[in-house]
């Protein structure tokens, strides 16, 4: 009897996430279900301003009540269930890590693959599971084939992960890493394809770019930027750390060559996850991070030999999956597009205020950033947590200035309606200019 239970608990571990019996389908399969259909008539757009319905999806995240988070540019929390499959897995884990990580759970990554796979529109033998952006994309910027004298067009307003990846590359081996700057927000695409362009030489064999600008929420015309360089010959690398698991789109449609993100952004997986695809054409001739037996395989599973790894964490990426489908991700997108422009086109006409980010929802979605003449994005940032406990970012970074809010599908608007005040409040007090 004893070695029958065992056998059980053994196969519904294997099926994991995605089983008949997932925390997601306990705890929110029918309420969803039955949701969606009572809006099945809504617009994306329309169901954006139904707080009925997202209240049900609020009930989902554990944030504190003692805080209102609006850094979720940094790094998102997890729903409910996300949480508990991380701790069921890891107190399993425990009970005998060798047998539990590696017999068990270990066969869980690979419908973990499909399952991200399918949200991402690719083929699951392009996908490969890592721990964030950087991961992800350190292992093309370091895998690449290339020589000194090859050249690379990055923007200094990447992300400085990627920056000093590329930067070491040029410092080391003598590529030519070369940086363009734009002045955002820009609501023109031909402006931004244009900058790229003019800095194309013979020798350019990389464009690296970056989705969403992290910095002010920018979003880039990636598929005119891929298309581009296609004509030139060149390959191109996507940074889509904020765009994954927010805006709706599939990977491939995007163009590139390469894409990397982390998952515990907008996708609300665990803290410490994260996903590259590299067409599938591509990956014989990017070299591993971390090392493997077969370096030069055209196996997407070389770039995951990373030594032990946390597997709990996996199956949680399982469930946030289970969660992003239950809403639907055109209807996320929508939603935290409305929550953005809510805040931010109540506080464009205060005085002394400024928004440094496009309000037309093809140039931004959740990030946003604004300043108060007077004050520096520090003082805001601790005038906005010290006088009403709310959490944001500053953002002092080549020709930004401004602080960051990113608010998430748990945001409530009430917390924007406490946002507005503040900012308003704090902007009266704000030293004039000289």
């Amino acid at each position: 009897m004893a070695n029958r239970r065992n056998f059980v608990k053994q196969v519904s571990l294997l099926a994991g996430a995605f089983s008949a019996s997932s925390l997601f389908n306990q705890a929110h399969a029918a309420e969803f279900e039955h949701l969606n259909l009572l809006k099945k008539d809504m617009s994306p757009k329309d169901l954006a301003m139904d707080e009925d319905y997202w209240s049900i999806i609020q009930q989902s995240y554990t944030t504190s009540p003692a805080l209102i988070n609006l850094n979720n540019g940094g790094v998102s929390p997890s729903p409910r269930i996300v949480q508990e499959a991380v701790e069921r897995f890891n107190k399993l884990t425990n009970e005998g890590p060798s047998y539990y990580m590696w017999r068990i759970l270990d066969q869980g990554r690979e419908p973990l693959r499909y399952k991200l796979a399918q949200l991402a529109g690719a083929d699951p033998e392009e996908i490969a599971i890592n721990r964030n952006a950087t991961e992800a994309l350190n292992t093309v910027i370091f895998g690449l084939n290339l020589k000194a004298g090859d050249e690379v067009i990055g923007t200094k307003q990447d992300y400085p992960n990627m920056i000093n990846a590329w930067k070491q590359r040029a410092e080391r081996e003598g590529i030519v890493y070369k940086q363009i700057s734009f002045q955002f927000p820009i609501e023109n695409d031909e402006e931004i394809v244009t900058g790229f362009e003019k800095a194309i030489t013979p020798k350019t064999k990389i464009i690296h770019i970056t989705h969403i600008i992290n910095w002010i929420g920018q979003i880039l015309p990636v598929k005119k930027i891929t298309a581009m360089a296609k004509k030139h010959g060149i390959e191109t690398i996507i940074d889509g750390a904020h765009s994954f698991g927010l805006l709706d789109y599939k990977i491939p449609d995007l163009g590139g060559d390469y894409f990397g993100t982390s998952l515990h952004k907008f996708l609300s997986a665990p803290i410490g996850s994260g996903m590259l695809w590299i067409k599938k054409e591509n990956i014989e001739k990017i070299w591993p991070l971390v090392c493997n037996d077969k370096p030069k395989s055209g196996d997407i599973r070389k770039f995951e030999t990373i030594g032990t790894r946390s597997f709990p964490i996996e199956q949680g990426i399982g469930e946030a999956v289970n969660f992003q489908n239950g809403i639907g991700s055109k209807r996320k997108e929508e939603r935290i597009r409305y929550l953005k422009n809510y805040w931010a086109s109540r506080v464009q006409n205060i005085p002394k205020v400024k928004i440094h980010t496009s309000f037309k929802d093809e140039y931004a979605c959740a990030i946003c950033g604004v300043s108060v003449e007077g004050m520096t994005p520090g003082e805001l940032d601790s005038a906005l947590f010290n006088g009403y406990k709310i959490h944001t970012v500053g953002i002092v970074w080549e020709n930004i200035s401004c602080v960051r809010i990113t608010p998430h599908v748990y945001t409530r608007i009430q917390d924007l309606d406490k946002l507005v005040y503040a900012i308003e409040s704090i902007a009266k007090k704000a030293p004039s200019k000289a």
